[in-house]
């Protein structure tokens, strides 16, 4: 199987990108470098597989790293920095987000962790979820790849919401990143295609 070299952009704990880096071998992803703008608790994760890792809020110095690596993709699993269009237009449509909720609904600037669960009790939403797409300049606005449905239990709070959401997250990333390994995404007019 081909593989494709990606960069994994973090911003905490990672739990996604243990999730990608646990499956990567056969999915074709080979994470070849993990990058935030602090020191994120998922580096721990990259330093057990001796994966470089890159404090960076500086993107001239960040893309020329990447192109540097030869990065095919990159992956912004709870990544909580603007990407700027700089690198999107080094990477257009080889950037993926992960958000833990439908786009469009509570999404975009300051919907990001518990705040989307505690929107979503708040609003009384009947399903929540989780969506990957294509990064644009726009925060949670590019094309979207996949998306999968959580419903609301009257029961549920914040906390519960999110672990359900999680769940759903775990799976949806790997299922993405091994489209896209496999050249299966095309965005054509704004909307992915998925080929068989």
């Amino acid at each position: 199987m081909n593989t494709k070299r990606l960069a994994v952009f973090i911003s905490g704990r990672g739990s996604n990108f243990k999730t990608v880096l646990d499956h990567s071998e056969k999915i074709g992803a080979k994470i070849s470098l993990v990058l935030s703008h602090r020191d994120a608790e998922g580096f721990e994760y990259a330093k057990e597989e001796d994966i470089d890792t890159l404090i960076s809020e500086d993107y001239n110095e960040i893309i020329k790293e990447l192109k540097r690596r030869e990065i095919e993709g990159i992956l912004l699993l709870g990544y909580l920095k603007i990407i700027p269009k700089s690198l999107v237009d080094a990477y257009p449509n080889k950037i993926i987000n992960i958000h833990p909720s439908l786009i469009p609904a509570f999404s975009g600037p300051g919907y990001y962790g518990s705040r989307i669960h505690e929107e979503v009790i708040k609003r009384g939403v009947r399903f929540t979820g989780a969506t990957t797409h294509f990064v644009d300049e726009k925060a949670d606005h590019g094309p979207i790849i996949l998306q999968r449905v959580v419903p609301v239990e009257p029961k549920d709070n914040a906390d519960s919401i999110a672990e359900k959401v999680l769940k759903e997250e775990h799976e949806m990333i790997v299922e993405t990143v091994k489209l896209f390994c496999q050249n299966k995404l095309e965005v054509i007019d704004q909307k992915v295609v998925i080929h068989q």
